[in-house]
């Protein structure tokens, strides 16, 4: 007969034995999914030819960022053109994508194939094809792509809508240029947005996701894709995963293809409104228990809003059968839908519940067009120094082979055009103070005494120089 001690003793390890089986049970086996959906996702490179000595935008195929040849290729090269040298190279970038249809179609982000020259396609069983862009849509970094193929393996369509935070989530890709590496990790966030990304509620996960794995496909436990793999966020000045990555949307994925290979272009549903978040100060002025909904700020003229009843201090609380927490998730609602559709909006004017009637119509093309301008141009002035500065993102990282910064947009005079600003500088380095944002710089210079001169390290196209500038 066991004693007490032997009995305590035993009875634990067959609760360890237990809790550990029931862990691991409950952890997911992708295996069978990666046998089965590799075949699928494709590597994805791009040629583009660039100016052999452009100045940021120099940079030899395969040398690192920043390398210290850098500057000594580019010498070469001015040297090689006064004697008739090459006046350009080819600069080579990978992603990834997936295959959605047997005779070739392959879906993609836009930032992986823009502006390239040439799209070559490596398949699974290492067959390389030539690629033709079917259509691309900026606003949602979405580019459907074609092959000329047949029989190919491809993917199950998925949807995001009913995926929780807190499931299993999978993703296959090309990060560096290592072919179909498998990361999996949880659905961190849904419905995440960012500054001018107004027709994508992202999927955040935690899944490992690098340079490479842009455009490839994220799987649910049952094997269907849910989202697009898209970017990731990081620390100023590192381009590799720190435990953020976010995704498109399979349905956004699909909406989007499916428009693009039917009509060549996007269509968009259309309010007509310009909002903001509720503030709890706003949320107390406006009788609300606390900050919800999208505040109309504007209403557009001959806009589907201005036609209905939509007014100026409107809160927007509900749209049709979906509820509006805050602004961000208006637009993806509205972009949604088709021209012609007629929606309810559940708002408070006054204080009191009113529903609304409205008839959504079609984003004009100007529209979309300052959308699309103001996404590439969002710069920030900062009149005392004469700057007009914009944050320095991956593409311009890549470019200038600088890691972190701001770039200089515009001079419009005063100090930075006295000490010889450029357009394209980049500011590095404010009073000894690294300078990794807009914001940083602003906070800077705000504690900076007048008069005083301090030294700004600016990186250029020739490497990185002291400027001394002397606060106004």
């Amino acid at each position: 007969m066991l004693n007490r001690r032997a009995f305590f003793w035993v009875f634990s390890i067959i609760l360890f034995n237990s809790v550990s089986s029931a862990y691991a049970v409950s952890l997911p086996d992708f295996t069978t999914l990666v046998e089965k959906y590799s075949p699928a996702v494709v590597n994805i490179s791009t040629t583009q030819k660039v100016n052999a000595i452009n100045g940021h935008n120099f940079q030899i195929p395969g040398l690192p960022e920043n390398h210290e040849f850098g500057e000594l290729f580019k010498k070469f090269f001015e040297h090689q053109q006064q004697f008739g040298g090459p006046e350009s190279f080819e600069e080579q970038s990978l992603g990834s994508g997936f295959i959605v249809s047997a005779d070739g179609y392959i879906l993609t982000t836009a930032h992986v194939v823009a502006d390239a020259d040439e799209i070559l396609v490596r398949l699974y069983d290492r067959r390389e094809l030539q690629a033709t862009v079917v259509g691309t849509d900026e606003q949602t970094d979405i580019a459907v792509l074609k092959i000329e193929a047949r029989n190919l393996p491809t993917v199950i369509p998925g949807s995001s809508k009913d995926i929780k935070v807190g499931e299993w989530v999978m993703a296959i890709g090309n990060p560096f240029g290592f072919d179909h590496t498998v990361t999996a990790g949880i659905v961190s966030a849904k419905g995440r947005s960012f500054h001018n990304e107004n027709y994508v509620p992202f999927l955040q996960t935690d899944v490992a996701i690098n340079p490479g794995n842009s455009g490839g496909p994220l799987f649910n436990t049952k094997g269907e894709v849910v989202g697009i793999n898209s970017r990731i966020s990081s620390e100023p000045g590192r381009r590799s995963y720190a435990g953020l990555s976010f995704a498109i949307p399979a349905e956004v994925a699909w909406d989007v293809m499916q428009q693009l290979r039917t009509n060549g272009q996007v269509s968009r549903g259309w309010l007509g409104v310009m909002i903001q978040d509720v503030t709890p100060e706003l949320s107390r002025s406006f009788g609300l228990d606390k900050p919800k909904g999208a505040l109309v700020a504007k209403v557009i003229e001959d806009s589907p809003a201005h036609h209905s009843d939509v007014k100026v201090g409107d809160i927007i609380l509900k749209f049709n059968n979906h509820q509006v927490n805050t602004s961000s998730e208006l637009p993806p609602l509205v972009g949604s839908l088709r021209a012609g559709e007629v929606v309810r909006l559940g708002i408070i004017r006054e204080g009191k519940q009113k529903v609304l009637k409205v008839k959504i119509g079609e984003l004009p093309k100007e529209v979309l067009t300052a959308e699309i301008r103001k996404k590439r141009d969002q710069s920030t002035r900062i009149e005392q120094l004469g700057l007009k500065l914009r944050e320095l993102d991956e593409k311009s990282k890549k470019e200038s082979g600088a890691e972190h910064g701001v770039l200089v947009v515009g001079v419009t005079g005063g100090p930075a055009e006295e000490i010889g600003l450029r357009k394209e500088d980049i500011i590095q380095m404010i009073d000894n103070q690294k300078v990794a944002s807009i914001a940083d710089l602003q906070k800077i210079v705000a504690a900076l005494k007048p008069g005083r001169s301090v030294a700004i390290l600016v990186y250029r196209g020739t490497g990185p120089v002291f400027l001394a500038m002397r606060m106004p």
